[in-house]
């Protein structure tokens, strides 16, 4: 049987079992590319994905972010979810987590371009997205796009900030 986190308990990080973040960037609406993210557990909490998914989506409401609507970051200085772009790296911060991620050249430019990254933070798990396997282009794109990840997912466009100020 599977329990659900409620909001009579402490969080417990523990509850959102592994956190993958994977960058990479793609041609918007507008043209230019935009730098993309996506983070995502991969269901393996003691309680499996039923209770992954269920504290992932208290991990986003705790901290503002509603399931299926865009978030803009850049108007909002007081969210509490940062991006910092560095060496190579994308670190996003929101309490209580850090999830960091290699980012291609690509999104690099398409975020110095600009200045700004979207957040795909999903509650829906995907297990076959392990960390330090390469993750097949068909596959991603199929996750990323399905109505399922999206509708259960915080959609969040952040201003990327660097340690150079």
């Amino acid at each position: 049987m599977t329990s659900t986190p409620s909001p009579t308990h402490p969080f417990r990080a523990a509850e959102l079992g592994t956190i993958v973040m994977l960058a990479w960037s793609g041609e918007a609406s507008d043209g230019a590319d935009m730098p993309y993210l996506l983070a995502y557990s991969l269901g393996d909490a003691e309680g499996g994905p039923g209770m992954t998914a269920a504290a992932v989506q208290r991990l986003l409401r705790d901290n503002g972010l509603p399931l299926g609507k865009l978030v803009d970051g850049t108007t909002r200085p007081s969210l509490p979810i940062t991006l910092l772009v560095e060496g190579g790296q994308a670190v996003v911060t929101m309490p209580p987590l850090n999830a960091q991620c290699p980012a291609p050249p690509e999104w690099l430019a398409a975020v110095r371009q600009r200045g700004c990254a979207y957040l795909l933070f999903t509650a829906r798990p995907w297990p076959e997205g392990r960390p330090g396997t390469p993750v097949d282009p068909p596959a991603l794109a199929a996750f990323a796009g399905a109505d399922e990840t999206l509708n259960a997912a915080a959609h969040v466009l952040l201003p990327a900030r660097s340690l150079r100020g």
